[in-house]
């Protein structure tokens, strides 16, 4: 059996009858199903505890998931192979705080407001990945490593150390937060996943079959970026942000990685050495972006390829053929003098006047 505690936040406010009337309904359904729980409600939050055999509780989770009237549905515990319910003379008993003034419903409701928002806090230093295995109902901790194959990009701005040195620290905050704020938009609705912010650089990876889409959101970030550097104000650190893009496909290892004090959901293998050497890369060819030949094989689109010619890459047996594509921004490239000097003419224009 299974028992998995979640709270979720309600689009809009219910009533006492609309709330008893999905008790109801929950309880007959829930007899049927032979789920047993509790359902707490408060200020438009839902707190529950479901358990009953693993399908049962599989099957009314993902119903709650897919639910509209939900929104930040957040599963806080999972349990497995419980022998043993909570509730189970409830089918569904249900909570209204909001109609409660006895003196315990006060600290209740702040410590499921505060159980909330911690979590909401939590949510935003752990990758999607993790929250997706979590939001499965099922604990990130117990997932087994696995070999897949992943399309990996690396990218990084340019010209950073030195910007580091010349730039104040809200300045050069503005532009790393800025730029991871772009990079992860874009591959995030391109259907990527940023694994690690690594400085001033990501390690991103999308599925095998979707390496078009992956080049597409590089080639989208450095239009965003181009846009940037134009609309931005004439002492603006953002008119000093470059990037240049890696890429390289093939298999990896994916999983659990590190210690009993910190865990980290990641990927290691050979391709992703070879993406983070393809970004390094961009400096030596002058192209923004630069593509393995393995990834531009498996891409179903047409791109206006450019062969940037054969290179001897660290780590790697042999040479390996690098492209990039024939598109305004990929074929741009700012190296780093010409860079230095745009940094040292905004800190004389924004710092020495």
């Amino acid at each position: 059996m299974k028992r998995i505690t979640y709270i979720s936040r309600l689009k809009t406010k219910l009533s006492s009858y609309e709330l008893n009337t999905l008790g109801v309904e929950s309880q007959l359904n829930n007899k049927e199903a032979g789920i047993t729980g509790i359902l707490i409600y408060f200020n438009e939050l839902f707190f529950q505890i479901i358990e009953g055999e693993d399908e049962a509780i599989h099957t009314l989770y993902k119903k709650i998931k897919e639910d509209k009237r939900h929104e930040d549905v957040l599963c806080l515990k999972t349990e497995e192979n419980i022998s043993e319910l909570y509730f189970p003379e409830w089918s569904m008993k249900v909570i209204n705080l909001d109609r409660r003034t006895d003196e315990l419903s006060r600290p209740i409701k702040l410590l499921l407001q505060a159980l909330l928002d911690s979590h909401t806090i939590v949510e935003k230093y752990t990758q999607s990945s993790v929250l997706k295995i979590i939001s499965d109902g099922l604990n990130p901790l117990n997932v087994e490593p696995r070999q897949t194959e992943r399309v990996i990009l690396f990218g990084d701005i340019l010209s950073y150390t030195y910007m580091s040195e010349e730039l104040n620290v809200a300045d050069v905050f503005l532009v790393i937060n800025t730029y991871f704020e772009i990079c992860t938009r874009i591959i995030t609705e391109k259907g990527g996943e940023v694994n690690k912010y690594i400085g001033d650089g990501l390690m991103a990876y999308f599925d095998i079959d979707s390496a078009d889409a992956a080049i597409e959101a590089c080639d989208e970030i450095l239009e965003e970026l181009y846009t940037l550097r134009r609309i931005a104000d004439e002492d603006s650190p953002l008119r000093l942000l470059y990037s240049g893009f890696g890429m390289a496909q093939g298999p990896v290892i994916e999983g659990n990685m590190g210690s009993d004090i910190k865990m980290d959901y990641t990927i290691i293998g050979d391709a992703v050495n070879r993406a983070s050497r393809l970004e390094g890369h961009t400096r030596v060819v002058e192209k923004s972006l630069v593509i393995s030949e393995a990834v531009k094989d498996i891409c179903k689109k047409e791109w206006d390829w450019v062969r940037l010619g054969q290179y001897f890459l660290k780590g790697n047996r042999g040479h390996t053929a690098v492209y990039t594509i024939n598109t305004p921004r990929a074929m741009q490239f700012k190296d780093s003098d010409q860079l230095m000097e745009k940094i040292n003419e905004l800190v004389s224009l924004r710092y020495q006047g």
